[in-house]
């Protein structure tokens, strides 16, 4: 099934944050490379083991360069509308996490979501996952979404 053409509406304002309890989310971009690098690669295990990432491949290993390039891809999509992902960080402004927002490949399902945290954030998954439901509910357009919760 191909991905429609467009993901949100055009007139729709992307949120450029969220503040979800004593968690913040922005977009995700290059600026944040060497934080989220040392956040995913010190949570390998964890990230694998929650829900959204279940064939357990994801996190690869990757170069701190590799990384900046996916990086720099999830701007690009977020800059075009086709997809948005989002940096978690907690109250002292710490990556933490990450949530993806993409179309569903699902016919009847709108958006993919997933998210990860850190393995010491591990307590956070749930109470992520959650509060970005709500949000997604409350400002987001879709009506039918994805999201494999912890």
């Amino acid at each position: 099934m191909s991905v429609p053409l467009e993901f949100v509406p055009p007139d729709f304002a992307v949120p450029m944050s969220a503040v979800l309890g004593d968690l913040r989310l922005e977009p995700l971009g290059p600026k944040h490379n060497a934080a989220d690098y040392v956040a995913w690669t010190s949570s390998i295990d964890h990230i694998r083991a929650t829900p959204g990432f279940p064939s357990g491949d994801w996190p690869a290993w990757m170069t701190s360069a590799d990384n900046l390039r996916d990086l720099q891809m999830h701007a690009e999509d977020f800059a075009l509308r086709k997809g948005f992902t989002y940096t978690v960080l907690d109250a002292a402004g710490k990556v933490v996490g990450c949530v993806y927002i993409y179309p569903s490949k699902t016919r009847g399902i709108d958006a993919s979501v997933r998210s990860w945290v850190t393995s010491e954030c591990a307590h956070l998954d749930l109470p992520l996952a959650e509060a970005v439901r709500g949000w997604l509910v409350s400002d987001w357009p879709f009506h039918s979404i994805d999201y494999r919760e912890p």
